[in-house]
């Protein structure tokens, strides 16, 4: 990697720092939320931009029955492959769905206006913001002179809600093959190992009867009630068991959503519960929902007349390092640590993220991207989402002068 090929970068980047902040708020302003999940027009409203740059953009429009069975209603992948000679192809991940904007915002949601330095919206730090790092990486190694290897950008639309009908569709369907990933992040660590997470759904039947006379009936509710005791006993033990990787800590179970019942008179003849648990990287997903699912089993051998059903809703698994995982990391920590001014390390973290297809698919990936220190202090997910322009730059040259060493590996 030389001197002349970083400071071409530096400058581009420089020089480029306005039409970053206008690509990025133009991506804010296109609604992508998911649920709904009409994700679809935020693409084409990607593409054509990303065409206006000169980029050859590969739209790839998810079956409209695949996106349905995943909770969506529209979903185009795109793809950008910029080939600068033989080497290794390194694909740069972000997502363009988003969860909904929610209460309690200050500032208009898909206004993309600007404070102090801050743009404020939904989406413009996770993961909008990444395709204007990877994107301007890209063109700012195009103007470096990069003479090998392969980059592409995998921009998908399914992210929040599982990931099934983004990258791990790509792959699966044999559209990319990349030898090593970066997938969306923030700027101050460099994640190597996140949490997995299972869904499970528990579906308690009985039989409804007139509240004036409900020993005719069987009390879904209290039958659910007791599994949910079992749930929330069996969760105290989690404390006890701590991951070796840093930033992970303990298991996690949550009981996020209940539905059930017909009136205040009637005994409740159905109750729902859906579970989310969180697995650390050293625990078996398998070994995991199997020991849930007896919880659940020995709970409801007190109420025989209800029958009780469990349905996996969503399968994660924990996302581990493999073999190449280290250097890439450590290419992205070094340039990290200079150009943030502060050291860069890797990190676990007790999230889940689309970056386990690319693992799962065996391709070594890490998280990097732009974002302050913490998901708290970006407002991701909540009222007032925001993002730091100046770690939109700084994560955009991380990127740009990682891929440079990267794909100049001889």
């Amino acid at each position: 990697m030389t001197d002349s090929a970083q400071q071409a970068v530096r400058a581009f980047l420089e020089q480029t720092r306005d039409d970053q902040v206008r690509f990025l708020a133009e991506l804010v302003k296109v609604p992508s939320d998911n649920p709904a999940g009409d994700c679809a027009p935020h693409a084409a409203r990607a593409a054509a931009l990303l065409e206006a740059m000169g980029l050859t953009v590969e739209r790839h429009p998810v079956p409209a029955d695949l996106v349905r069975a995943n909770g969506m209603i529209s979903a185009t992948n795109l793809i950008v492959r910029r080939r600068f000679g033989d080497g290794p192809t390194v694909a740069l991940n972000a997502h363009g769905d988003v969860v909904p904007p929610g209460e309690g915002w200050t500032r208009d949601p898909y206004g993309a206006e600007v404070v102090d330095g801050w743009m404020y919206g939904r989406g413009v730090a996770v993961s909008k913001s990444d395709f204007v790092t990877y994107t301007y990486a890209l063109l700012a190694l195009e103007k470096a002179g990069l003479d090998r290897g392969t980059v592409e950008l995998h921009l998908t639309y399914d992210e929040e809600a599982g990931g099934e009908i983004g990258p791990k569709w790509l792959l699966d369907e044999g559209l990319t093959k990349p030898d090593f990933a970066i997938a969306a992040g923030f700027s101050y660590g460099v994640v190597t190992a996140h949490n997995g997470c299972l869904h499970l759904e528990v579906e308690v039947t009985g039989k409804s009867a007139h509240a004036a006379l409900p020993m005719t009936g069987i009390d879904a509710l209290e039958a659910a009630t007791a599994i949910l005791g079992a749930l929330y006993g069996h969760r105290k033990g989690y404390a006890g068991t701590v991951s070796a990787v840093g930033g992970i800590g303990s298991p996690q179970l949550t009981v996020g959503l209940i539905k059930g019942g017909i009136n205040t008179n009637v005994v409740p003849d159905r109750v729902t519960l859906r579970l989310d648990r969180r697995m650390i990287p050293e625990e078996t997903p398998e070994t995991v929902e199997a020991g849930l699912r007896a919880v659940i089993a020995e709970a409801a051998t007190a109420f025989p007349q209800a029958r009780v059903a469990v349905r996996r809703i969503l399968l994660a698994r924990p996302l581990t390092p493999l073999p190449g995982t280290d250097w890439l990391a450590a290419v992205l920590c070094a340039h990290a640590s200079r150009v943030m001014g502060e050291p860069v390390e890797t990190k676990g973290v007790p999230l889940y993220t689309d970056a386990r297809h690319y693992s799962d698919a065996g391709v070594p990936i890490a998280l990097f991207g732009a974002g302050p220190h913490t998901i708290e202090e970006a407002n991701a997910h909540r009222a007032d989402e925001r993002l730091p322009l100046s770690d939109l730059f700084k994560a955009t040259e991380v990127v740009a002068l990682s891929l440079l060493e990267l794909l100049g590996e001889g």
